[in-house]
């Protein structure tokens, strides 16, 4: 019987670490009371690290970031951010893909999927990868767009579902996020402390049937009931404009306090309970999304311990963070460990599937 495995995972982010700058600017958008507000969310938002494709500006000075793309009172327009896409994006895939170690076996890739919801472009980041990695000319091509910080999930589907079409197929998988190149210029202050958890970062993964790393199997979705409101990204004149609830956690923690209720197979836990899982790959959303995770399945505090270094590290990179966090385990992972990745995005749904260390 054919399985499909995630074999490498290679990471990248940018050379910019903008966190603290970012709470610094920020402040400066703020009345007082807001601000005072946002300084103690930020200290307790468990980020050490962000990073932009943008260097920070000297605030002193009312820069915004040192290249001068966000200018106070005229922040780029849609347009100029796309065109910023398209010209960073393919470099940093390029090098998250360099890390996987592929070597004189390019050639041999069969497949690329790639996963992005903060750009656009035609010809796509798919194209311009395959072009400047030299990937052969009849390779087949999937980009699945817009589906937030659980894309990543239905990305190894797909490359699942080629390896087992085809156990000879060698599937690509690219999660990149331009997440900093949709700020906005804002006094609300919900939008601020939105902005605050975003950082930039691209994952590359390679799938087979090769029995090395996780073995990938049983993907399973779940929507969350009357939550549709709660995660929105919407295409404005300005950048997309994100809007995330701070009733996401509660529901979350909801929703898996009732799925572990379930004696039934019909549920993420597939009625066996938490303890059929060793590891827990879960996307960092924010602290609050962990700690909702941790809560609502009852978890140990040091369950979520992967990823909870992956957000202060990074903070929430969207559809990039959960392989950020799957890569931080293969390499300690023990033969016979068995895990669940999980991820949430907008709908709200969390997409998920369970792995074996072979």
């Amino acid at each position: 019987m054919t399985v499909a495995h995630i074999n490498r995972i290679g990471t990248a982010v940018p050379e910019h670490d903008i966190h603290h700058g970012f709470v610094d600017y920020a402040r400066t958008m703020l009345d007082a009371r807001k601000a005072a507000v946002f300084s103690r969310m930020a200290e307790r938002a468990a980020i050490t690290h962000r990073y932009s494709h943008l260097a920070m500006g000297d605030l002193v000075e009312g820069e915004v970031d040192a290249q001068d793309f966000y200018r106070r009172g005229a922040f780029p327009d849609i347009g100029r951010r796309m065109a910023q896409y398209e010209k960073t994006a393919p470099g940093l895939a390029e090098e998250a893909i360099a890390a996987l170690g592929l070597n004189g076996s390019v050639a041999e890739i069969t497949h690329l999927v790639v996963a992005s919801c903060t750009g656009f472009t035609a010809p796509g980041l798919d194209q311009h990868i395959a072009w400047r990695l030299g990937l052969r000319p009849d390779i087949q091509r999937t980009l699945v767009g817009f589906m937030g910080c659980s894309a990543a999930v239905p990305a190894l589907r797909i490359a699942q579902a080629a390896v087992l079409a085809d156990p000879a197929a060698r599937v690509l998988v690219v999660n990149l996020e331009l997440c900093t190149l949709h700020l906005q210029e804002t006094g609300d202050l919900e939008t601020a402390l939105t902005f605050m958890l975003f950082g930039d970062g691209c994952a590359a993964t390679l799938v087979t049937a090769e029995p090395e790393g996780f073995a990938m199997a049983d993907f399973r979705a779940a929507t969350i009931p009357q939550t549709e409101d709660l995660i929105t990204w919407d295409i404005g004149a300005q950048g997309f404009l994100m809007h995330l609830s701070g009733g996401v956690p509660g529901k979350i923690a909801q929703a898996l306090r009732e799925d572990l209720a379930r004696g039934d197979d019909g549920g993420l836990l597939r009625g066996e309970g938490t303890q059929a899982v060793d590891l827990w790959a879960v996307h960092g959303g924010g602290r609050t999304v962990l700690d909702a995770v941790e809560s609502g399945f009852g978890l140990a505090p040091d369950a979520l311990a992967p990823s909870r270094a992956v957000l202060a590290a990074h903070g929430n990179m969207s559809s990039a963070t959960v392989m950020f966090v799957l890569r931080r385990m293969m390499a300690d992972a023990v033969a016979g460990a068995r895990g669940m990745a999980m991820a949430f995005g907008p709908g709200m749904v969390a997409e998920t599937f369970r792995f074996r260390k072979v």
